[in-house]
């Protein structure tokens, strides 16, 4: 299995999860131009996506999903709460199937386990990917709100996580935004700060984790070099030795190849000669 997060942030999210003969979507925030720009840089042509899963109707998520689907016949799959938040964003000739939280989807080589998150949305979920051939693992879960017991159990015992690491609490608070606003961004249905995505990753860490990406981060109230650190310094205490990246909103994040990552985490074995 491999991935990259296509950008992440307010301006747009979009994750490609490839593994086998099918290549899938997590979210199109951008625009169907900057989508097919963002997979000619990692390797994929449009027509090579097999789906696009939707988490929630948020524009930063769904922006291009309608005029993608529409121009290379891909089915899109969500919701029914998201889908009936998306009407004004589909024009009927798309092919959208409906899924339930908790109800596994298999698309072809990979299997997709929608779950539910607090977030301020119709019917918001996260999702873990499966790879059903190797068993390899991905979480993606970029607008948590508060994670709950579902999302916790989701993510647990995967080899990568894709999660939000949104804003400094500090830069937050003393950032120029109405008080509404920063009260909704760190309330339980708005985004994690760095220090609650450190907090999750720790409860989620297992021997199988090998990459850990930070994503949604806010420009304004963070920044690249803030996130990292204090995921890392979580995470290094607890004698994790896997990759920490973060997703930038601008452009994709380096192929992330998790078998080539699990063999290389892989104990070794000793010799009996």
């Amino acid at each position: 299995m491999r991935f990259s997060v296509l950008g992440s942030g307010s301006r747009g999210n979009a994750t490609m999860v490839a593994t086998g003969s099918t290549t899938i979507l997590i979210d199109a925030g951008f625009s169907g131009r900057e989508i097919a720009a963002r997979l000619d840089a990692v390797g994929r042509t449009p027509d090579q996506i097999a789906a696009i899963v939707l988490t929630h109707e948020h524009g930063d998520h769904t922006r291009g999903a309608g005029v993608f689907a529409r121009a290379h016949g891909t089915p899109l799959y969500m919701t029914a709460g998201t889908r009936e938040a998306c009407r004004r964003l589909l024009k009927g000739t798309e092919t959208v199937h409906v899924y339930r939280p908790g109800y596994p989807v298999t698309l072809e080589d990979l299997e997709i386990e929608p779950f539910i998150t607090v977030h301020d949305a119709a019917e918001p979920v996260a999702v873990a990917v499966r790879d059903v051939a190797t068993g390899l693992r991905l979480g993606i879960a970029t607008d948590m709100g508060r994670p709950g017991v579902q999302a916790k159990h989701a993510l647990g015992g995967c080899d990568a996580l894709v999660i939000e690491s949104n804003h400094d609490a500090e830069m937050l608070w003393a950032a120029p935004y109405p008080t509404a606003v920063k009260s909704r961004i760190a309330s339980s249905q708005g985004h994690l700060s760095n220090q609650a995505a450190a907090d999750l990753a720790l409860e989620l860490l297992g021997p199988r984790l090998s990459a850990i990406v930070l994503a949604h981060l806010s420009e304004e109230t963070n920044t690249p070099a803030l996130a990292r650190s204090v995921m890392e310094r979580a995470l290094r205490r607890k004698g994790y030795k896997g990759q920490v990246l973060v997703a930038a909103s601008d452009r994709p994040t380096p192929l992330v190849d998790l078998a080539e990552l699990r063999e290389r985490n892989r104990p070794a074995q000793l010799s009996l000669f």
